[in-house]
């Protein structure tokens, strides 16, 4: 099996460390199964697609993690609050579900871009 690699950019790596070391260490714990995961066709993953760029959705818990497919692994760009999240949809005020309101909405992907 190949090595696979969870790159935290500095704005993922900053929100983890803002968040309770016992749910650091739970978000961690979870990516143990990710490389399988990922690899499955019937995955339980959002997607997000935006001018050829595809974000990747993974719901733990009250936390979406926002990332990229990488050659190592995967770029996590985003640790958000569920609730954060359900605030930014309903100050968008879209009328689709949470991955399609997200993939339409631009300030969705400034807010990733400023994380790079």
């Amino acid at each position: 099996m190949q090595p696979f690699q969870i790159i935290f950019n500095p704005t993922s790596a900053a929100e983890l460390a803002k968040l309770p070391r016992d749910l650091q260490l739970h978000i961690l714990g979870q990516f143990r199964g990710l490389p399988q995961e990922l690899q499955r066709e019937d995955s339980h993953f959002g997607s997000l697609t935006r001018d050829g760029r595809t974000l990747t959705r993974y719901r733990l818990g009250d936390y979406r993690l926002y990332f990229e497919r990488h050659v190592l692994g995967i770029v996590v760009h985003r640790i958000l609050s569920r609730n954060t999240v359900r605030d930014f949809l309903f100050r968008s005020n879209l009328p689709t579900g949470e991955d399609e309101q997200l993939q339409d909405n631009p300030k969705f992907w400034e807010m990733i871009e400023r994380a790079r």
